[in-house]
């Protein structure tokens, strides 16, 4: 029973650190070939956008629209694949661990 405590104690020390990594990461997701970039942190909230000029077209917000929305996807998908990089080890693939899903 003792060992079991132990083990459930670094399992929490571990996860507690890999939240921290997780939290002061930032990852960057990209759309239209670089003219929209988003830089995300790890706990998924939104830090920038950057919209290069040339995507922006008065006759066409639409487009701008749909490559800010598709930057903002690919910046949530890099935080998804961190987020399994760093926590797996850790979970060992358990799940309802109260994480946020992306």
């Amino acid at each position: 029973m003792q060992q079991m405590m132990k083990q459930a104690q670094k399992m929490q020390q571990q996860l507690a650190a890999a939240q921290a990594e997780l939290a002061e990461a930032e990852l960057t997701g990209t759309a239209g070939g670089g003219l929209v970039t988003v830089t995300i942190s790890g706990a998924g909230e939104v830090r920038a956008i950057k919209i290069d000029p040339k995507a922006v077209d008065p006759e066409d917000v639409e487009t701008l629209e749909d490559l800010v929305l598709a930057a903002v996807h690919n910046a949530h998908d890099e935080v998804r694949k961190l987020t399994e990089e760093k926590m797996g080890p850790v979970t060992g693939g358990m799940g309802g661990l109260g994480l946020p899903g992306f």
